[in-house]
């Protein structure tokens, strides 16, 4: 038993150390990071392209020599009456562009949208169309105001459609109710329009450890809740008051972009699947992101653009510390 005790209490000096030591060198190199501009670069995929070579690979296995090269013959005859069809009508091949957005909680990942959108805008026609698959939570009212905003530049100039594979709640759905058009999948996670604000407060430990906090403030609501000072009514009531505020806006914005929405009952911080969602009107189609390319794959280039931001190998390193920790 005392081997165990031993060990137990080795165990856990070695684990505070090694949280220490990480804990210090994200400090440091997160410090140092923001120093630095982050670059990074286009990865551009002619999503078509590798669409018919799969398709071109799985039919060599499924058929005989002979009927492979009737399909390949048959193929490249569409390929030309296409092709004509649109030389005659002076008109290039429309195009879906496909983008991503995995939002994080402070929606950082509008630094990539924001480049990707702005690529697309530089060369994107009226009969072209995006294709955003969208995943995301929620979080900071600011931060997803900014994605929704960028998404607003989009659907000023091509059709917008929003794909939802797995969540698009809160802040999410503020992104997604811009869309032209939404999907999702049955069993995805919609809606959560609402606001939520959480303070912890340390006073009272402070107060019993005989420690005195100073809060000086310029301005009436300078400072409603606050980490370690006392807490008042007031402020709570004014914290509360921009709460509702934000939540006000929150409503309006769905609903000047989804007007069929009775917002009064889809408002109320619930989140609801897929299929439910279809049935309150936050969605207009239960479907997949890889349904939606297939279907138009035939008519359309399928483009991918990602923009991605080098991190370097210790960067990496700490963000797999960060994330078990």
């Amino acid at each position: 038993m005392e081997f165990f005790l031993s060990y137990g209490l080795f165990l856990a000096k070695t684990v505070t150390i090694v949280f220490g030591v990480i804990l210090t060198f994200s400090f440091a190199f997160s410090a140092g990071n923001k120093k630095h501009n982050k670059k990074g670069n286009f990865k551009i995929v002619n999503v078509s392209k590798k669409y018919s070579s799969r398709k071109q690979n799985m039919m060599r296995f499924k058929m005989n020599a002979e009927e492979y090269k009737k399909w390949r013959k048959s193929e490249k005859r569409a390929k030309k009456i296409k092709e004509k069809k649109n030389k005659d009508t002076k008109e290039r091949e429309p195009c879906l562009f496909i983008i991503n957005f995995k939002g994080t909680v402070d929606a950082e990942e509008v630094n990539s949208l924001r480049k990707e959108i702005t690529t697309i805008l530089s060369i994107a026609e009226k009969h072209d169309e995006v294709l955003l698959n969208l995943e995301s939570p929620g979080g900071t009212v600011n931060g997803y105001g900014l994605a929704a905003a960028q998404l607003e530049r989009l659907k000023k100039k091509v059709k917008l459609t929003i794909s939802i594979d797995k969540i698009a709640a809160s802040g999410g759905y503020m992104m997604a109710c811009v869309a032209d058009y939404i999907i999702a999948a049955p069993f995805s996670v919609v809606g959560s329009i609402g606001v939520v604000g959480q303070v912890p407060n340390i006073y009272r430990f402070l107060k019993k450890q005989n420690v005195d906090i100073e809060l000086h403030t310029a301005g009436q609501h300078k400072r409603t809740l606050t980490f370690l000072g006392e807490n008042t009514e007031s402020g709570r009531k004014k914290f509360i008051q921009d709460l509702n505020n934000t939540h006000i806006l929150f409503k309006k914005f769905v609903q000047k972009n989804r007007p069929n929405l009775d917002i009064d009952i889809v408002s109320t911080g619930e989140y609801w699947y897929g299929v439910q969602a279809k049935e309150k009107g936050l969605i207009d189609e239960l479907s997949t992101s890889d349904e939606y390319i297939l279907k138009n794959v035939q008519e359309k280039k399928i483009i991918s653009i990602r923009y991605v931001v080098h991190k370097g190998v210790l960067n990496k390193i700490l963000n797999i510390f960060s994330t078990i920790i």
